[in-house]
């Protein structure tokens, strides 16, 4: 059955279906041996060859997402130019690809849906689904009622408002203070550069939830396949 290249590419597990569209434009998708660049083409996977960085693309024969605790020092990517460890290295699942679900920062611990389902990926990277991420940050200081009610309110960040997070506090000591943060914006280290901008740097960051889905007792480097309810979990609100 025909269908556009970069669904397919979506669907056999390559990326979410934007990423697939960079791709395409990046030359490194081919089609029966013909560099493709431009969006739109459709295909017919029954009958012609597609490869990707020279690698045939097959449709996946199961679709798998998994939640893994991510350990700082791993990078969300497919590769590191630097030679740094990636966090696809921690999945053993023979014959399935998968892929980062949207990324945390090289420093940052926790929660990282990884999956061969394009759509899937999609439909949760998509801004209107709103999904709250819920992270577990350790600030310098001792940031008082006023300096947390402008995060509340939403703050301005390289040109644009954040939306208005939901924070509270853990528990504190004298040198720092550890807040649980809800967001449901993917910007870059947008965590980190909420709390720099009111005087208080993040010292470790963690994501404990996506929606209604937690990491719990899930050990640092390991990952656990997700149930259809588990799926359902992720769309929930969660921390009302």
């Amino acid at each position: 059955m025909a269908e556009r290249l970069q669904k397919f590419l979506a669907r056999a597990g390559i990326a979410s279906r934007r990423k697939a569209e960079e791709y395409i434009a990046q030359g490194r998708v081919q089609v029966d041996g013909r560099p493709v660049a431009q969006m739109g083409l459709t295909i017919d996977p029954e009958r012609q060859q597609v490869t990707f960085d020279g690698q045939p693309v097959l449709p996946p024969s199961r679709k798998l997402t998994v939640l893994l605790n991510k350990p700082a020092g791993y990078v969300t990517t497919m590769a590191d130019p630097q030679g740094r460890p990636i966090v696809t290295s921690l999945i053993n699942e023979p014959g399935l690809r998968l892929f980062p679900v949207g990324r945390l920062d090289l420093d940052t611990e926790g929660a990282l849906l990884l999956t061969n389902d394009g759509e899937l990926a999609q439909n949760i990277l998509h801004p209107s689904r709103q999904i709250n991420r819920t992270y577990h940050a350790t600030v310098k200081g001792r940031p008082n009622r006023e300096a947390l009610q402008q995060l509340r309110r939403g703050i301005m960040l390289e040109g644009r408002r954040t939306w208005p997070a939901r924070i509270r506090e853990l528990r504190r000591n004298q040198e720092s203070t550890t807040l649980e943060v809800i967001i449901h914006e993917g910007r870059k280290r947008q965590v980190r550069k909420m709390f720099a901008a009111i005087n208080h740097p993040v010292l470790q960051l963690k994501r404990v939830a996506y929606g209604g889905l937690r990491l719990g007792s899930l050990p640092t480097g390991r990952y656990r396949r997700l149930s259809p309810e588990d799926l359902q979990l992720l769309f929930r609100p969660g921390n009302k």
